[in-house]
């Protein structure tokens, strides 16, 4: 893995800075401590900095092809590259390195766009014709890795983390109201957006493709296949079973690939539970584990931990995770994640991360994806339930079933009828695109109120879920309601929150890669011909993966309600020594930055510092207020890094004014 970034420009040959892409470059350095390189002719700059993995002494970037015509920088791993490269031998290419870097600039030589087919990875790239003046660049199926870009003074910035493209601009960087309330909405962007003006983010499973004389051109290579069209023939539990094990443990298999040690995370779930016991079952690998224990009860799992450790006999190293911890390390998880975060969870991940690097450990496995391919989210089980009730609204029976979800709140009958009120809403409409996803977007909508007049006054009659309709298949509404909800779930909270600012962020603030084996696509591909009734079963989530792991973990694991992680927001933050609230959120930072109301802001405090008990959406406002006055300060209010006078690439390779 590693960090890329470089300068394209888009008229004419021009000088291409050396310094800028050094702090391009800098600005990544986390990303890959190991090396950096770039290469720079008359057209365009690319840059890296590298995590050295593959082929740890001959993998440098950039790589070229035989002639050199053709150059690279890539972020990420091909999982198949072996095979790829085998094939490629065959048809008579010859290669420098041993890495998946060079096989990728070779299939392209064959292929074309065509290549992003046959890589089974996470990825991001950029890919020069120095000859023909073609460049394209590529991001992963799901959005596992980064991209992103802006266009500006007749050039093409990019870079795998925006703060590169900041770091260069000359154009003040200012919140993008759109973006911020889409963030408000979905927890995250809808594909392609930030919050930041003009700087843009490549949507998964696209690429990106521009040479002289054409306009930038992006486009979709792949998407999810979620369609009743496809929809595999019947088969038994036994065979469902059974093939999707085949397909797990090539995805570990695969996954196990480098030349450095592989750990893995293990909090105790299903998830990352099945996975460590694959590795250890049918792979006898000796897995180093990590994971994380929470100082508020409420919020830890070491118990089930601690049942997987002792089961798998695992070599493990956990990081505690204390109220105080997340409060001081909240303001770093911003400046890593580039966007306002409403919760806290990525704090411990961003800590997790820390210790397994300490440990000497460059890449994990995570579960990452499961919940959103196999149906493990309580959002399919309250959709099957709403759905069910939606047969007859006035039913006093069906509701009922909302207690097998959640039957801790069902003890209180105050709490019990406001839940039941709030999944009644729009229960009437079963057919709406966001059926399964509209009580919560609209719940997360009252974080807005917070918003400053001058704010609500930008966003004006914009309307996120209008946006986010006219980016759904054409044939959407006729899907099954438990694949709709699965691709909502997909396009938005997993590829922009959960694989973003949980994942790939917070793994390489510390220079970890994570792979991911349920979001290997031919998972994806194959989970989405199944029927749902065989992802739910009544509302017993995940059934098939249960199935999967049913040997080789106990039926404690296996049979144990989904937890959702979270991590603790107001006992974090508040009488926190590392962190000044009172200056944070003082009436003169709120009203500089611009984006909230400062009357609204002190009167949340006055709550927060009343009871301990905050509702769990004024838990979400107060992380989503603090983090985006952080998002202000580091990126809005931007200063310039300091770059060392003898920071130099330790590959350079220079072709200006020799080509033309």
């Amino acid at each position: 893995m590693c960090g890329i970034s470089g300068i394209l420009n888009l008229k004419n040959p021009a000088p291409i800075s050396t310094d800028h892409l050094k702090r391009m470059t800098y600005a990544l350095h986390h990303r890959g401590p190991d090396e950096t390189g770039a290469y720079v002719d008359d057209w365009v700059g690319l840059a890296q900095s590298r995590l050295s993995i593959i082929d740890l002494s001959s993998g440098s970037q950039p790589i070229h092809n035989e002639d050199k015509s053709l150059w690279i920088v890539f972020n990420g791993e091909i999982f198949n590259y072996p095979e790829i490269r085998e094939s490629l031998i065959r048809l008579g290419h010859k290669f420098y390195t041993t890495t998946d870097t060079e096989v990728i600039l070779h299939l392209y030589e064959e292929k074309k766009e065509k290549c992003l087919d046959e890589l089974n990875g996470q990825f991001a790239f950029v890919i020069w014709d120095s000859v023909k003046k073609e460049f394209f660049a590529a991001r992963d199926r799901v959005g596992i890795l980064p991209f992103f870009y802006k266009i500006e003074n007749e050039k093409l910035l990019f870079a795998s983390e925006a703060k590169a493209i900041i770091e260069i601009s000359d154009s003040q960087t200012t919140f993008d109201p759109i973006g911020l309330d889409q963030i408000f909405t979905f927890w995250t962007n809808l594909p392609g957006r930030t919050a930041f003006n003009n700087i843009n983010e490549l949507a998964p499973g696209h690429c990106l493709k521009f040479s002289p004389g054409k306009e930038i051109s992006v486009s979709r290579y792949w998407s999810l296949p979620y369609n009743k069209s496809l929809l595999a023939e019947e088969k038994s539990i036994p065979e469902f079973t059974s093939e999707i094990s085949e397909l797990m443990k090539d995805s570990i298999r695969i996954r196990l690939r480098a030349d450095v040690p592989v750990g893995s995370y293990l909090s105790g779930g299903l998830d990352s539970s099945g996975i460590t016991a694959f590795v250890k079952n049918y792979f006898n690998n000796e897995l180093r584990t990590f994971g994380i224990t929470f100082q508020e009860e409420s919020f830890d799992e070491s118990e089930f931990q601690n049942l997987m450790i002792n089961h798998l006999n695992t070599n493990h190293s956990e990081v505690h995770a204390t109220n105080e911890d997340i409060g001081k390390y909240f303001s770093d998880i911003v400046y890593y994640g580039e966007k306002p975060i409403i919760r806290a969870a990525p704090v411990p991940l961003f800590l997790l991360s820390k210790k397994v690097r300490e440990e000497g450990y460059k890449v994990v496995l995570t579960g990452e994806g499961a919940d959103e391919i196999f149906g493990g989210y309580n959002i399919f089980k309250e959709t099957k339930v709403r759905k069910f009730w939606s047969v007859d609204p006035a039913s006093q029976l069906r509701p009922k079933l909302l207690q097998k979800l959640y039957p801790y709140i069902f003890k209180d009958k105050r709490l019990a009828q406001t839940l039941q009120a709030f999944f009644k809403l729009g229960i009437e409409d079963p057919n709406n695109s966001f059926f399964s996803h509209i009580v919560r977007w609209n719940n997360n909508t009252r974080l807005k109120n917070f918003f400053s007049n001058d704010l609500k006054e930008q966003i004006g009659d914009y309307n996120a879920y209008d946006d986010l309709k006219s980016i759904l298949p054409k044939d959407f509404d006729n899907w099954d309601y438990v694949y709709k909800a699965q691709y909502l779930e997909i396009i938005t909270f997993m590829s922009g929150y959960l694989l973003s600012s949980q994942g790939d962020r917070m793994a390489m603030a510390n220079s970890v890669e994570l792979r991911v084996p349920y979001l290997d696509h031919r998972i994806i591909e194959y989970m989405a011909t199944v029927p749902s009734r065989f992802k739910i079963r009544g509302l017993n989530e995940k059934y098939l993966l249960k199935k999967v792991f049913n040997d080789l973990l106990p039926q404690r694991i296996v049979n144990r309600p989904k937890n959702p992680y979270r991590a603790p927001i107001r006992n974090s933050f508040l009488n926190n020594k590392s962190l000044d609230l009172k200056t944070i959120l003082s009436e003169k930072k709120i009203s500089y930055a611009g984006v909230f109301d400062p009357d609204k802001v002190n009167l949340l405090m006055k709550k927060a510092e009343r009871t301990e008990a905050l509702s769990e959406l004024d838990n979400m406002a107060l992380a989503g207020i603090i983090s985006t006055q952080f998002l202000h300060n580091d990126f809005i209010n931007h200063k310039k890094l300091d770059v060392p006078d003898n920071y130099r690439f330790n590959t350079f390779i220079d072709k200006r004014n020799q080509i033309n």
